[in-house]
């Protein structure tokens, strides 16, 4: 593959790219303005010790095993990696507790113990549905091109599997949904907070969305040093075969020439020509001109009422007591209608639920650190994606973390108080990722034919293509490996296709400065 490429954005999808490319001979350079790669997968320093800052959840491993073994190597060998026992730890009160497994019938028999044979049954039957969803939807839709409507899906199922396409519930609410499998509604509650996997609301997301619960049974790894460790993997792969990854590099501007995408040009006036351009961040900061006004128009805008949840995160290096706390812990809200029409009207939830990682609680480990010894966690609410239009003050700020802590305490969760932290809000977020308010996830999928609706790899400017969580198929790590896996496929398609056409593209045609070369991050 003879071909320039300039990767903005060292994210998951972005990383995947380049090293597929490069692996395929294709000259690859990923820019990255901060000072490291991951993305949303960074640490972040508090009270001397480094906390995961991104995403904490490592599912769906065969994609990566895919891409390292395009590459010559394998996971395994480059981040020590063990599956969790427990799936994740859930509770509702002091004395409502309900672990799931990575062993479904260990989870079966958890569920009936929690909420009585009727409910275990709901889950048996509620597994194989989501699993019957996954099978009909991984290859032509999750690792499948990009579909504008539901028919060309449709098509790679096969129109003469009815039965398969009834089987997606594309028009069946989620909610509704798991009503139909639990009667308990702490159940219907724990399932129903799969939608906030991809950012959106378990009461307007698709049935759809119970696949998610599939690919987490399927398998929950922990990775020592996190998602962030992950990301330097795939970054030491990218440059294993060629490509270049430099950091405090940030691109200002997508450079075009007669109808195409042409370069960039870094924030320091540097210019890389290039044949080809990925944007591995939200397509928001492409409509919204961040990278310039020729390219603007190359994706349409998101419409702030379509964006996903945000999230208020703390990073905390502090003293844990009363509650058994496993890797993953889920702590919910009385009320989790609420909840969501909080977040819904533009506030942060009054009574939220509550995500906590225990990071130094590995894949088998559950004993609580020493008496007076503080651990890492990191501690996730759902929000809104206001952070473009709302400011955090100090005390709203102060608000949500009492909010949060009273959770905990209702689950006999203490927190170390002062908690030595640091808390994002969607403000926060806004600043690292602009154009998007915050929005952590994309476009939320509300409704049947949101999972259309995501900005896939192809764009409406010639060379110029999109990764990352933001773009099809969804949300989440593994995810945003399957669109970089995804446009490293459709830039294969397109780059053999213009060399067959007439008449061919001239590599290096462009109106601008020389390059001035860069050295290596």
């Amino acid at each position: 593959m003879n071909a320039r490429v300039a990767v903005i954005g060292a994210g998951i999808g972005g990383l995947t790219s380049a090293a597929l490319l490069a692996a395929r001979g294709a000259d690859v350079t990923v820019f990255e303005k901060e000072s490291w790669v991951g993305g949303k997968a960074r640490r972040v320093a508090v009270d001397g010790a480094e906390i995961d800052g991104g995403p904490t959840v490592f599912t769906y491993r065969n994609v990566f095993d895919t891409v390292f073994d395009a590459c010559g190597a394998r996971l395994e060998d480059h981040v020590t990696i063990a599956q969790a026992e427990v799936i994740a730890r859930h509770a509702w009160g002091p004395d409502e507790r309900l672990d799931l497994f990575a062993d479904p019938e260990r989870s079966e028999d958890a569920v009936g113990d929690f909420a009585g044979a009727q409910a275990a049954r709901g889950y048996r039957n509620f597994r194989l549905e989501a699993e019957r969803i996954f099978n009909v939807l991984e290859d032509p839709f999750l690792r499948g091109d990009k579909a504008s409507t539901p028919l060309p899906m449709m098509w790679r199922i096969g129109p003469w599997k009815l039965g398969d396409m009834l089987a997606m519930r594309p028009f069946d609410g989620m909610w509704n949904a798991l009503g139909g499998h639990f009667k308990d509604p702490r159940l219907q509650q724990l399932f129903g907070r799969y939608a906030t996997y991809c950012g959106s609301s378990p009461f307007a997301a698709p049935a759809t969305l119970m696949l998610i619960a599939h690919v987490e049974a399927q398998g929950v790894w922990v990775i020592e040093g996190g998602i962030h460790a992950l990301a330097k993997a795939l970054a030491g792969l990218a440059q294993r075969q060629g490509a270049r990854v430099r950091c405090d590099a940030a691109v200002s501007e997508i450079l075009t020439h007669n109808g195409r995408a042409s370069g960039v040009r870094l924030a320091n006036g540097e210019v890389i020509p290039a044949d080809i351009v990925i944007c591995n961040g939200d397509p928001a900061a492409i409509a919204t001109a961040r990278f310039g006004a020729g390219a603007a128009k190359a994706v349409p805008p998101l419409p702030p009422a379509k964006r996903s949840l945000s999230a208020l995160v703390w990073y905390a290096h502090a003293e844990t007591s009363g509650f058994d706390l496993s890797h993953h812990n889920v702590f919910f809200s009385p009320e989790y209608a609420r909840e969501f029409r909080e977040i819904a009207a533009g506030s942060t939830p009054s009574d939220p639920t509550v995500y906590v990682c225990a990071i130094d609680r590995g894949a088998h480990a559950s004993a609580a650190p020493l008496h007076g010894t503080r651990e890492r966690i990191q501690i996730i609410v759902n929000a809104p994606a206001n952070g473009d239009t709302h400011a955090y003050t100090p005390e709203e700020r102060a608000r949500c973390t009492h909010a949060m802590m009273a959770t905990l305490k209702r689950c006999v969760q203490k927190l170390e108080d002062p908690m030595p932290h640091q808390l994002m809000t969607p403000q926060d977020w806004e600043g690292l990722f602009p154009a998007t308010g915050g929005a952590l996830y994309g476009r939320a999928s509300h409704g049947w034919a949101a999972s259309f609706q995501r900005q896939g790899p192809r764009t409406r400017l010639p060379g110029l293509y999109c990764t990352g969580g933001a773009t099809h198929p969804a949300a989440g790590v593994p995810m945003a490996a399957l669109s970089g896996q995804l446009a490293a496929r459709v830039i294969g398609q397109d780059l053999v296709s213009m060399k067959t056409s007439q008449p061919v593209a001239t590599a290096g045609g462009m109106s601008m400065p020389s390059a001035r070369t860069g050295s290596t991050g």
